[in-house]
């Protein structure tokens, strides 16, 4: 048995319905509508801002390649400003750290590598920072600040050789032959960058005793 038995209490059920329930309907098809097509804007403007942020970091890059320190200064002053929000902020401060390295600035280097860690919004990122941020801290005889940085940063995967090759230079620096020699085994094995050097470092270790 039909709920409605005729075509014109199906009609009359139809106004009734839509003049309860009309309302409701074209504003929930109208917030349905908004959400689609403001997301659509939202995807589109941050497509924008990431080309324009890929842009400024090329720009960045030419300058360092090509020696313009304070124009390279300038620029990642602006993507850190202007692309807070982009993974080239992080990778903007990276290059900015080497400026002020090449510069023999090796503070200024440490804050902009500082500031890239708390920027990147990738662990890889973080983790390269991190790695240069400790032979930084190597290099200035921090060797404590360099460990401090790598046990808080190695979570293995790709990066643990390179990490355990700084470990190496820290023990090598310290007098621990065995860690060094240790070290720089499992970093060779574990794909670290500049295998052949690391291999000289540790066929220049002093011999075990």
């Amino acid at each position: 048995m039909n709920l409605y038995e005729t075509d014109e209490e199906k009609v009359e059920a139809i106004k009734k319905w839509w003049k309860d329930n009309g309302t409701s309907v074209i504003v929930g098809v109208t917030i349905g509508l908004g959400a689609v097509f403001g997301w659509r804007a939202w995807v589109q403007y941050q497509d924008g801002v990431s080309q324009q942020a890929s842009a400024a970091f090329e720009q960045l890059m030419a300058s360092v390649e090509t020696g313009g320190s304070d124009t390279a200064r300038q620029q990642s002053e602006l993507l850190g400003k202007e692309y807070e929000s982009t993974p080239y902020a992080a990778l903007g401060s990276l290059l900015r750290a080497r400026v002020e390295l090449e510069a023999g600035d090796a503070a200024a280097a440490r804050t902009w590598l500082e500031l890239a860690i708390q920027k990147a919004p990738d662990p890889g990122i973080s983790r390269v920072a991190a790695l240069r941020l400790a032979r930084v801290l190597v290099s200035e005889d921090d060797l404590s600040g360099a460990a401090a940085v790598i046990e808080k940063h190695d979570q293995g995967g790709s990066f643990s050789g390179d990490f355990d090759a700084i470990r190496g230079d820290i023990a090598a620096a310290q007098g621990k032959t065995g860690e060094a020699r240790d070290a720089y085994r499992r970093a060779i094995a574990g794909g670290a960058a500049n295998p052949e050097l690391l291999q000289l470092k540790l066929d220049n270790l002093p011999p075990a005793g």
